[in-house]
């Protein structure tokens, strides 16, 4: 007997869709399981309309594109209830929000100002409370809401403390919001991934790749297919006994001992 997910008849918003991003394989995961899929972006206006249109390529004799491409300060409550407007008058409903928006920059707490601290709690966590908010109350049959963490909540990195803060607390807000929503039918998880590839890591950064290999169980990186598929998993059916969890998709990093 084979077991497939089938998310056709939901539509599913996806927030930071940038140039080759997590974003962009979350949304291409969710779309090759049927899913519709409006895709939220601030900066990266061509990257989200060319994912769009590549995906909507791939059905091209549907009444309408199996992907749009949104442009939405997700941090602003006013834009996001508009957008969030918007997708439900061109869908016609919403299933499904990933809560993917997010900033991951390196700075010292001795050298990190508090405009850098806002950037990085507004962009990843005020934008999850924000489109949580406006996708279930518009989610008129349930619906399932993803938040990606990171293992980065769990556990410390120098550099990050403003980005660990913000995935502690997008974490701890699954767990609340799972609670409160549940009565409506909506379930709250969080996929905290590892360490993601990315075009240009390795050259950048090429004794942090290789630390990571070695201390992997998996022996390697992490794809926005990887997150992808975890999504569509939370998303799907075979999920409906799950809300406030978090899934980890790091390789089996946080399995290893740290001492």
């Amino acid at each position: 007997m084979s077991i497939e997910i089938d998310l056709s008849g939901s539509v599913a918003v996806v927030t930071g869709i940038s140039d080759g991003g997590l974003g962009a394989g979350i949304a291409t995961r969710l779309a090759q399981a049927g899913a519709e899929v409006a895709l939220l972006y601030r900066s990266a206006e061509q990257a989200a309309t060319e994912l769009a249109e590549r995906l909507s390529a791939k059905d091209p004799d549907r009444d309408r594109p199996l992907a749009r491409a949104y442009r939405a300060d997700v941090t602003d409550p006013g834009q996001v209830s508009a957008v969030f407007d918007r997708v439900l008058a061109d869908f016609g409903r919403l299933d499904i929000v990933v809560n993917n928006a997010g900033l991951q920059p390196v700075r010292m707490l001795s050298d990190m100002s508090v405009d850098e601290w806002r950037s990085v709690i507004d962009t990843n966590t005020t934008s999850t409370f924000l489109c949580t908010a406006a996708g279930a109350e518009r989610m008129a049959e349930g619906g399932s809401i993803i938040h990606i963490a990171s293992i980065e909540g769990h556990r410390m990195a120098r550099g990050h403390a403003h980005y660990c803060a913000s995935k502690a607390a997008i974490l701890m807000h699954a767990k609340a919001a799972a609670v409160e929503l549940a009565e409506g039918g909506i379930r709250v998880n969080t996929v905290s991934p590892g360490l993601i590839d990315r075009p240009g890591l390795r050259g950048a950064w090429p004794e942090g790749v290789d630390r990571w290999n070695q201390a992997a169980p998996l022996q390697r990186l992490g794809s926005a297919t990887d997150i992808g598929d975890a999504c569509v998993f939370l998303a799907s059916p075979l999920a409906s006994w799950m809300t406030g969890a978090d899934l980890v998709v790091d390789g089996g990093v946080s399995a290893c001992p740290s001492w």
